[in-house]
């Protein structure tokens, strides 16, 4: 597959790859009933990959790497080669959020394992009913398990907390905070345990990446809304976040897909800063300088 293939796969296209040998569909869903909604419904072929156990490190501190952080390299090849994924696979990977759960995760985590033919269905489960695509409610009879996954390391960029606390005070930086406007403002806090925003960070929800139907919005509409942001600062100097490291992979995988590259993932996000006393803002965006 050429580098330019695009992140991003309409479910019609999907259509093309479900059966084919060389192709692993997957579904990848977060949150405690993820295999029971799984079970109920899913494009038929795909093997279940979830957030918490496979996706991320279990029994952290979130004070220490956030709520969602990275596993170890060796794990994630380790359970990439338990589901028949190895490096000639093409891989399509979907839930049912519009990407905005794991999908969007397990695409960034495979292209920091360097795997290059990974793609996300536009508009996830929803949009491959409509489609008409094959749904199950079996799961695959056997699974062709082959050898781990060789990820030696992440190889897309990411930051720690105090790379974040200089960026957040440097005009030559951008921190993106891509959580829902009240979560960001300071109005209320579902998940973490204080509302508010890393001082300096500007707000695009994920949502914003997102037309009313659930599919992403159009390249040229994606990089319209980025680079009015980015200005002409240096790629490798915008930092995306979210509350645990997860939905912040969904702007990174619209950036991408809208010709943006080099931005680094604060795997850590708000679960990490807001627990290490650090400042903490509330309000609006600040202006764009």
């Amino acid at each position: 597959m050429e580098k330019t293939l695009s992140p991003i796969i309409k479910a019609d296209d999907a259509r093309l790859y479900i059966n084919r040998p060389d192709v692993v569909l997957v579904d990848a869903r977060g949150g405690p009933d993820a295999y029971e909604r799984y079970e109920a419904g899913h494009l038929q072929g795909a093997v279940f990959i979830d957030l918490e156990n496979d996706l991320s490190k279990k029994n952290v501190n979130a004070a220490n790497g956030g709520r969602h952080p990275l596993p170890d390299p060796d794990d994630f090849g380790s359970m990439l080669g338990k589901v028949g994924i190895s490096t000639s696979k093409h891989v399509l990977v979907y839930d049912d959020k519009g990407g905005a759960n794991a999908a969007a995760r397990f695409w960034w985590m495979m292209k920091a394992a360097g795997h290059i033919q990974i793609q996300v269905i536009d508009g996830g489960y929803k949009a491959i009913v409509e489609a008409g695509l094959p749904i199950s409610q079996q799961t695959p009879d056997s699974l062709p398990v082959g050898k781990p996954y060789p990820v030696s390391h992440w190889k897309l960029p990411t930051v720690g907390i105090e790379t974040v606390a200089k960026a957040g005070v440097e005009n030559d930086y951008l921190v993106i905070d891509v959580r829902e406007a009240y979560r960001y403002k300071g109005e209320s806090e579902p998940i973490d345990l204080i509302a508010g925003h890393i001082p300096g960070a500007v707000n695009i929800p994920y949502v914003n990446n997102l037309e009313a139907d659930g599919r992403f919005r159009s390249p040229s509409v994606l990089t319209e809304q980025y680079e009015a942001v980015i200005g002409k600062r240096d790629k490798q100097k915008v930092i995306v976040h979210c509350g645990s490291g997860v939905t912040a992979c969904h702007t990174l995988l619209a950036m991408e897909y809208a010709g943006i590259e080099g931005a680094n993932l604060y795997v850590g996000s708000w679960s990490e800063w807001s627990r290490n006393e650090r400042p903490i803002a509330t309000g609006e965006s600040p202006p764009e300088t």
